[in-house]
């Protein structure tokens, strides 16, 4: 009888701790919020972010004007053809170096494997910006969140 009782006890427990996880997993808010723009580790947190939300026109509000940028045309295709594709990367902005108009961001890159077994990898790269009008631009990111077509110039035979 006594035993009943602990068996009892163990299975309310058990419950309990299932529907709390449930509880939880289905209130919580998504944390992706969108940063101060006067930064550059705002400018690659919000660029990073703008890409995972799908929302090109934003992304391509950040890179910087120079010579052979793309166009937003030529931006949004390389996304649909694979060209930039994030996919099971996770990214973190570090602290940036400033000299004159010109930054660089340190970021941490987290690669994740598709199967279960497999643990991720990491490691470390760099964004550059360069300020233009008293904004930060970007003006190069790492594979799978840039294309290095972008800003190269045509080849022409």
């Amino acid at each position: 009888m006594k035993q009943d009782r602990f068996l009892i006890g163990i299975l309310i427990g058990i419950g309990l701790l299932i529907v709390l996880a449930l509880a939880l997993f289905f209130t919580r808010q998504d944390q992706r919020e969108y940063l101060a723009d006067h930064t550059p580790e705002g400018v690659v947190h919000n660029y990073v972010l703008a890409i995972l939300n799908q929302d090109y026109q934003k992304a391509y509000g950040y890179l910087a004007d120079l010579e052979h940028k793309p166009t937003y045309d030529e931006f949004r295709r390389s996304f649909f053809n694979g060209m930039v594709n994030p996919g099971n990367t996770g990214l973190d902005v570090g602290t940036a170096e400033i000299h004159d108009d010109e930054a660089v961001v340190t970021l941490t890159l987290f690669y994740s494997y598709s199967d279960p077994f497999s643990s991720g990898y990491e490691s470390m790269d760099r964004a550059l910006l360069v300020e233009q009008d008293g904004n930060w631009k970007l003006n190069s990111m790492p594979y799978n969140f840039w294309d290095y077509s972008w800003y190269q110039e045509p080849y022409k035979p």
